[in-house]
């Protein structure tokens, strides 16, 4: 059996993604008036999980930031991931959230290596920017202290773009 994998993926690319892929779990990340966006409802993934959130570091008046039961959710959806099918991961641009939430789903399963798995995610999605309010979250529920924010703060700002391309991230470091 093929090691499980991650793919991130911008929203505008997910239907061709997943139509490469046999089967797969899917995440997704949306803002709150995208959630119910006609591509991902034209999916069949094995298992789904969509958030509503915005792209947001911060709290924010009227916007809806990503909170410790939202982390928490992702986590434990990783954590129910049987791995016989990748899990696919989308949100708009597939820059901060999606690459934020592969980030802290292989951070759960590879206590240690946060500085790896950060390093080999900014060589695979140069453009990626991890959401650090979603990462200092799942740090704090992970109880890495600090391990994770200290790693993406490292690997710094990805490169300047509109919208990342499709990527895959392993699982297992």
């Amino acid at each position: 059996m093929p090691e499980p994998s991650l793919h991130i993926s911008p929203l505008s690319h997910l239907q061709r993604v997943a139509a490469a892929l046999p089967s797969y779990h899917l995440l997704t990340l949306l803002s709150p008036a995208n959630i119910d966006d006609s591509i991902v409802r034209s999916l069949a993934p094995r298992r789904r999980l969509q958030l509503a959130f915005h792209d947001v570091v911060e709290v924010t008046p009227d916007l809806i930031a990503p909170t410790g039961e939202t982390m928490q959710a992702i986590i434990d959806f990783g954590r129910s991931w049987t791995r016989e099918s990748p899990m696919l991961i989308h949100c708009w641009a597939g820059i901060s959230r999606s690459s934020a939430a592969a980030f802290v789903l292989a951070c759960d399963n590879n206590p240690g290596r946060e500085q790896a798995i950060a390093e080999e995610l900014r060589r695979r999605a140069p453009f990626a920017t991890p959401n650090r309010l979603m990462v200092a979250l799942a740090d704090d529920l992970l109880q890495r202290q600090g391990r994770m924010v200290d790693a993406v703060a490292r690997i710094g700002r990805g490169v300047e773009a509109f919208e990342g391309t499709p990527y895959q991230l392993p699982v297992c470091f």
